[in-house]
């Protein structure tokens, strides 16, 4: 977990909403999926805070509901 995640919920008590995956298609394979950060829902529920613990270059983000499952 980068710095800005730890403090972004350290700040706001709380764990995050959406967790960021930075997704890859391959052709031989099914898409691989990587976690890559982490969101927030805004008090006024009109928008995210977004950390994210790298910067794809390729493939895309995707933001999935947070779980009580560990990965």
């Amino acid at each position: 977990m980068s710095d800005s995640t730890k403090t972004n919920t350290a700040t706001n008590g709380n764990r995050p909403t959406h967790i960021a995956y930075w997704v890859r298609d391959r052709e031989d394979k099914k898409a691989v999926w990587t976690r890559c950060g982490a969101a927030w829902a805004h008090a006024d529920g009109k928008g995210f805070n977004i950390a994210l613990d790298l910067q794809p270059l390729d493939g895309r983000i995707s933001l999935r509901l947070a779980s009580e499952q560990k990965e």
